[in-house]
């Protein structure tokens, strides 16, 4: 079974391949390839920040001052979304 890369680490590859592709020389054959592995960097890198997303806690303050944890929403409070 292959290594699970990092988040920093596909992002890296996934440039690798942009630049390849914005090159143009590559065969079509290649460039398939190319693009079929970009494609499933993206899937990866969007399930790793997904993943992140649902760990993400923001910090409150409780009735005595001290920080509660709860869980992280997505929407600043009292922004008006």
């Amino acid at each position: 079974m292959a290594e699970e890369k990092s988040f920093e680490e596909n992002i890296a590859r996934l440039e690798e391949i942009v630049g390849a592709l914005e090159k143009g020389d590559a065969k079509l054959a290649d460039s398939l390839k190319l693009f079929e592995e970009g494609t499933g960097l993206v899937n990866a890198c969007g399930k790793m920040l997904d993943e992140a997303e649902q760990k993400v806690m923001k910090l409150a303050k409780g009735t005595d001052g001290a920080p509660v944890e709860s869980v992280f929403t997505g929407e600043a409070e009292g922004n008006g979304r």
